[in-house]
């Protein structure tokens, strides 16, 4: 059977992680260029500390908690390089809610590639 190794995946997933230094949640989808990311209420993007590739994914170390608006509804985490580059998303699982201010803790944040 055809395909590529982990090996090649891991590389561009370190790649991935020497980048992608911070991270924001979004409302909606933020498409091309980072939109419809959260504001107000203490919210911050969060700095990112990635664990190496292996196995064709690679994850970041410790969970990442951001502070969430009353009335928000989050569906998206993205990714930042530390030059304010929007470099992509990922679709939350599920959709959160926040009727009153809290807090949203992500993880895993995992990012994988497959043959």
């Amino acid at each position: 059977m055809a395909g590529f190794e982990n090996t090649l995946f891991n590389d561009m997933l370190d790649t991935l992680a020497g980048r992608a230094h911070e991270a924001s949640i979004h409302t909606a989808d933020p498409g091309g260029s980072g939109g419809d990311e959260v504001t107000g209420g203490g919210y911050s993007r969060q700095q990112l500390n990635w664990s190496s590739a292996t196995g064709g994914s690679v994850s970041v170390s410790t969970t990442v908690t951001f502070d969430i608006p009353s009335g928000t509804t989050v569906t998206h985490i993205g990714f930042w390089d530390g030059s304010e580059v929007w470099l992509g998303s990922i679709e939350l699982s599920e959709a959160e809610s926040f009727v009153g201010a809290g807090t949203l803790d992500v993880d895993p944040i995992t990012v994988s590639l497959n043959n």
